[in-house]
């Protein structure tokens, strides 16, 4: 069977064609895992059919858990969608249902194999303060779900922080069990914010979360920690941020101001890359 492997912003993913073949062995867990393993992925989608739309993303972390939203996943998916040839049902805009809901993509670059797309993520509600997360001592930050739980802390240097020691911690704290949450390490630059990341289902640090890079621009925004490009659209501000990955840079907009909602609008734009095809 044909798969093929994808990177978004060095997030790597095994990606299958579900639209004509039999998938249903890879959504076991173990399956999963031994795939991600063999081709060194965090994690595994299937681009499936949905009525009315233009597919359906499944995406699985490399332990074989699902049931979220992955950002980088979601513009690899929409990338793979554009080299299958789908003609989007909208001119140039995709649409697709994902675990979190209906998004929206378009590919804004071509360059090969490597593509710029700019997905949209569901609005996000809310932002949570905490001021201490005891019992470890000094610890505060921002829990938001922008399609998957995370955890947002500000640190003064992203690159003296123990990720795996620390993250590992957060992420099973009483406080976010039983899911569980991701844990966003970020440092505000004069550009925008520089972050790392320890993600759930992976159990480790990653070179990039889409999720969580959308998670800590708007904890940047709602903490005010780093400064901002924002312009007046009406009644409405739209803010963006540059984000700095492990490996490239990214950018989060989002409107400000629809009432009940923290953000709306909100866009991850960025790299994806066919990096393989492989067989599995």
């Amino acid at each position: 069977m044909k798969a093929w492997k994808y990177s978004g912003a060095g997030n790597s993913f095994v990606v299958l064609d579900g639209r004509s073949s039999d998938c249903s062995g890879y959504r076991e867990a173990q399956r999963i895992s031994a795939l991600c393993s063999a081709h060194s992925t965090d994690g595994l989608m299937i681009l499936s059919p949905a009525e009315g739309l233009d597919f359906r993303m499944e995406y699985f972390n490399s332990d074989g858990s699902g049931g979220m939203m992955c950002g980088n996943g979601g513009r690899c998916i929409v990338a793979f969608a554009d080299q299958l040839g789908i003609e989007p049902s909208e001119p140039g805009r995709y649409s697709f249902v994902a675990a979190d809901g209906l998004h929206t993509a378009v590919v804004t670059e071509r360059n090969g194999a490597l593509k710029t797309v700019s997905l949209r993520m569901k609005d996000v509600k809310g932002a949570v303060r905490y001021p201490c997360l005891d019992p470890i001592e000094g610890v505060s930050g921002w829990f938001l779900d922008t399609g998957t739980r995370h955890f947002v802390i500000f640190v003064p240097d992203v690159e003296a922080v123990d990720v795996e020691e620390l993250g590992s911690r957060v992420r099973h704290h009483p406080t976010f069990l039983p899911q569980g949450v991701n844990v966003n390490f970020v440092q505000p630059t004069s550009f925008g914010i520089k972050l790392r990341t320890f993600e759930k289902g992976v159990e480790a640090e990653t070179l990039a979360c889409g999720t969580g890079i959308v998670a800590s621009a708007l904890a940047a925004y709602v903490s005010e920690a780093a400064p901002a490009v924002s312009i007046r659209m009406g009644g409405l501000r739209n803010y963006n941020y540059c984000v700095q990955a492990r490996r490239d840079e990214l950018s989060v907009d989002f409107n400000t101001g629809l009432e009940g909602w923290l953000a709306s609008d909100v866009h991850l734009t960025g790299p994806a890359e066919l990096v393989e095809e492989i067989e599995i």
